[in-house]
């Protein structure tokens, strides 16, 4: 993943976590992020879709998780982010008359995704209680 997305949500999360009781704007989470909070806004909203954070409008408004941070996973906020392959991307039109352009983006695609699956399978291990509490 070559941006920003998931450390912004890993961040959003970890400042959501460490005030579970609280509803926190997104203005006041951008001041943290040192962001704009409409990147900030968007972010949640995508968290908010993966059924990750609530949220309420309004004067008392704000976000916070939906569940205890001890049952969310890094993965399941990877996951909700995730717009790119961790390596990367592949070339668009490798010569098909070469023995290895030919093939070389199906082989590709199972190294992508055996890959994917070792980054999911080591931030599944990890919650986000675990995280959050490394900054106590």
């Amino acid at each position: 993943m070559n941006n920003t997305r998931f450390a912004t949500a890993i961040h959003i999360m970890t400042l959501l976590a460490k005030s579970p009781q609280e509803w926190l704007t997104s203005d006041w989470i951008a001041g943290s992020i040192n962001v704009n909070p409409v990147i900030v806004r968007k972010e949640i909203s995508v968290l908010r879709e993966a059924g990750l954070i609530i949220s309420r409008q309004g004067k008392e408004g704000g976000s916070h998780l939906a569940k205890d941070a001890e049952n969310i996973t890094i993965s399941e906020i990877y996951r909700s982010v995730k717009n790119t392959e961790v390596l990367g991307k592949k070339n668009q039109n490798p010569n098909p008359a070469c023995s290895v352009g030919k093939e070389i983006n199906s082989h590709l695609n199972t190294l992508f995704e055996e890959t994917d699956q070792l980054v999911s399978q080591f931030l599944g291990d990890k919650s986000l209680q675990e995280f959050a509490n490394q900054f106590e």
